[in-house]
């Protein structure tokens, strides 16, 4: 079972995991004095889609930095596997791992169970992406149950320069009540 889907304009919870290269990484809180945060969960080092999707990040960081998003990683990896995928990516941004079953559930996120010990030896997240405004609310969601149901960053990059444009005025949508 999944746990509620997290409320578009809610505060984004306190979340706090190890950092890769040592400390904690605060997640939905910028740093570098970027106002927004976009936060990246995925899967972990047994998911060459995510691999991929991070190096495309990686590649787009300039464009999201521009726009005044700070970006940060995280998984449920433990540190060892963690670092041993995102050598393959050297990103500039943060990344943070293990990140447990607990912060999984405050962030809505679908939960899986490995398929096999060659894949994980632990539940992980599937993918989401939140991406918390300044006032420390959740502004957009994205949230699959499958690696391949990612949103493509170049439509997140067009929906960001939208958004920020103050001549837009555009609200956090989806925040009706049934």
């Amino acid at each position: 079972m999944s746990s509620q889907k997290t409320p578009a304009g809610s505060l984004f919870p306190a979340i706090t995991t190890a950092k890769l290269g040592g400390g904690e990484l605060t997640l939905g809180t910028p740093q570098a004095g970027y106002d927004w945060q976009m936060v990246v969960v995925y899967r972990g080092k047994y998911c060459p889609m995510c691999t991929s999707y991070l190096k495309e990040l990686e590649a787009l960081l300039p464009e999201f930095h521009a726009l005044g998003v700070d970006v940060a990683a995280v998984s449920a990896d433990p540190e060892a596997k963690a670092a041993d995928q995102i050598a393959l990516v050297n990103p500039s941004f943060r990344v943070g791992c293990d990140l447990t079953l607990d912060q999984m559930h405050q962030l809505g996120l679908y939960v899986s169970d490995p398929r096999s010990a060659e894949e994980t030896d632990r539940p992980f997240a599937e993918p989401g992406i939140f991406v918390v405004n300044a006032d420390g609310k959740f502004q957009v969601t994205d949230i699959s149950n499958a690696p391949f149901a990612l949103p493509d960053l170049r439509t997140l990059l067009g929906g960001f320069r939208f958004i920020r444009n103050p001549q837009n005025k555009y609200p956090i949508r989806g925040t009706r009540a049934a």
